[in-house]
């Protein structure tokens, strides 16, 4: 995958865009960044067996409430006591977007075998596994029970790479208190969507949709592949775009289209967005309805610290596609390394907190949408209309590790892109670019 040079040279810039910047929000950011050579713990026994972890995430609690970070120091507390183990926090998490990204120092530690256990984004993960540094987790027992989606998306050569903990959808957070003011029915289709806009913006709504310089890249993957995941030829599709017979850029341009024209209507303020880390520049104006439409994850809306506690009906549907609401998910996962000094106990520490019981435990806690196919969890009112669509099997994938050029985190840099003020057609050639380089590797 770094053999594409438009991601090699601009995914500096990009600070995590996934993982990590739920984790801005939902986990504990570090105050400082650690040296990568050493560990934030030491082990208290020298010989203890340990497993090192590297993520994104603080060992310490902060003074508002963690949820999510409760519920993952649940399952590992569980795994402790199961194994015997201790398992050994090492952090790191960029102050701004000019700092070297997570997703950087993760794979210069991988390859180096600096840790056991990493916590991945999309474009890291195919990264690794397409080199060969992580561990096959497909024999595992846990793996056994988990959604389809969740191994069709990490599944790299025929090796399952990484597991998540928590399946992260994203969708449209509505006010819809706002909606029925003006008697809005919540949209399906982009042509409705344009309309719900139209009617806000000359209701005096100055900017109807509340966006940053990470999530606007949902809208594209909605529009592009909501056939392809649902229309029954899935396998086929791909297998076309990787030969080269489809062309990415065909799928693309509808999203992008889109977005221009959200941008050139005022729907968007697209040079606010591009500046705005995530939830920075939107979170505000929406808590205060001033800004009726933002995008955000699922577990966005069970957090208080984002949009969990709201002075008005909260709806997240999914965005606006040819076939309705499609709820977009993009899959992050843990994945051992392939050479780790301690390569089998991390796979047995992802054996106890990836089971049905360590996943009852975290999904009961965070609320969130388990991997594990045997594992349910009530979802709050305002989630409920983007739960029913992945309940039914309708959403669109936003990383694929079958799909040659990598998704998520290039979509995202091509549509900062289209914010700076490139055209469509700039922004297609973008994506044909990246195709020509993954027929040539």
């Amino acid at each position: 995958m770094r053999t594409i040079q438009f991601k090699r040279n601009n995914m500096r810039k990009l600070a995590a865009v996934c993982l990590a910047g739920i984790a801005a929000v939902t986990m504990a950011a570090c105050d400082s960044r650690p040296d990568l050579n050493k560990n934030l713990l030491e082990p208290e026994e020298e010989n203890e067996r340990t497993i090192n972890l590297f993520s994104p995430m603080e060992k310490i609690e902060p003074d508002a409430e963690n949820v999510a970070r409760n519920a993952f120091d649940q399952t590992v507390l569980m795994a402790e006591e199961k194994m015997g183990v201790k398992v050994e926090y090492r952090t790191y998490t960029a102050e701004d977007y000019q700092d070297k990204t997570y997703d950087d120092v993760t794979l210069e530690r991988t390859r180096n075998n600096m840790d056991d256990l990493y916590l991945l984004n999309p474009d890291t993960l195919k990264i690794l596994g397409e080199e060969g540094r992580l561990a096959d987790l497909s024999d595992l027992a846990c793996a056994q029970n988990l959604r389809e989606v969740v191994k069709k998306a990490n599944t790299i050569n025929g090796k399952l790479v990484a597991i998540p903990q928590e399946v992260v959808a994203y969708g449209l957070f509505i006010n819809k208190d706002m909606f029925d003011k003006y008697d809005l029915e919540l949209p399906e289709t982009p042509e409705e969507f344009l309309e719900c806009c139209k009617v806000l913006k000359e209701n005096g709504i100055e900017t109807p949709i509340g966006a940053n310089r990470w999530w606007l890249e949902t809208f594209v993957f909605a529009q592009a592949f909501a056939d392809l995941y649902n229309g029954g030829n899935t396998e086929a599709e791909i297998a076309k775009l990787n030969s080269g017979e489809s062309k990415y850029s065909d799928y693309m341009r509808p999203g992008f289209e889109f977005l221009q024209t959200l941008i050139d209507r005022g729907y968007i303020d697209a040079g606010k967005a591009y500046v705005s880390e995530a939830m920075e520049g939107e979170k505000d104006d929406f808590l205060a309805q001033k800004t009726p439409i933002v995008i955000a994850y699922w577990g966005a809306a069970n957090t208080e610290t984002a949009y969990g506690n709201p002075d008005f009906n909260l709806q997240v549907i999914g965005f606006p596609s040819s076939r309705g609401q499609m709820p977009v998910i993009p899959i992050t996962g843990f994945g051992v390394g392939a050479d780790a000094e301690h390569r089998t106990d991390a796979k047995e520490l992802l054996e106890v907190i990836i089971s049905d019981e360590a996943l009852e435990e975290y999904s009961k806690i965070n609320q969130v949408i388990s991997p594990s196919k045997n594992v349910e969890v009530d979802c709050i009112p305002a989630l409920k209309p983007l739960n029913d669509k992945i309940e039914e099997d309708v959403y669109v994938l936003a990383s694929n590790a079958g799909l040659n050029v990598e998704q998520w985190g290039n979509t995202c840099l091509i549509v900062r892109k289209l914010l700076s003020g490139s055209t469509v057609d700039e922004c297609m050639a973008e994506f044909d670019k990246l195709q020509e380089e993954s027929l040539n590797k």
